[in-house]
């Protein structure tokens, strides 16, 4: 965890998502719309280069290395970035991070069993 303050309750009490990421923890909140998640993240998490649907995110703590397309850049506190659908995109956390990201798939990830 970060220097920041843990999500409040509330979102920590959302359905958390099944990701397979080691020591990552995500919360879901999801519309027919699309879908915002939660993240927070160890330093070091990796997520490799993978496409999807359009995504929105914000740093809310920590620092993000973020590869979109053929860019990488470091992202840190109250940083935003957008991704468009279709674009390779990956990540590495530099420090404990938290971060929300807002996919316009509403199944982009689904509720741990």
């Amino acid at each position: 965890m970060s220097n920041q303050a843990p999500f409040s309750d509330f979102i920590r009490s959302l359905p958390e998502a099944a990701l397979g990421l080691k020591g990552v923890t995500a919360y879901l909140l999801a519309a027919p719309q699309g879908q915002a998640v939660f993240f927070d993240l160890p330093a070091g998490a990796s997520v490799p280069l993978h496409s999807h649907g359009a995504q929105w995110g914000i740093v809310v703590s920590g620092e993000l290395e973020l590869t979109i397309g053929d860019k990488t850049e470091i992202y840190r506190s109250g940083q935003s970035y957008s991704i468009p659908a279709g674009v390779l995109h990956g990540a590495t956390t530099l420090a404990p991070s938290q971060v929300i990201d807002v996919f316009a798939e509403p199944n982009r990830y689904s509720p741990r069993a």
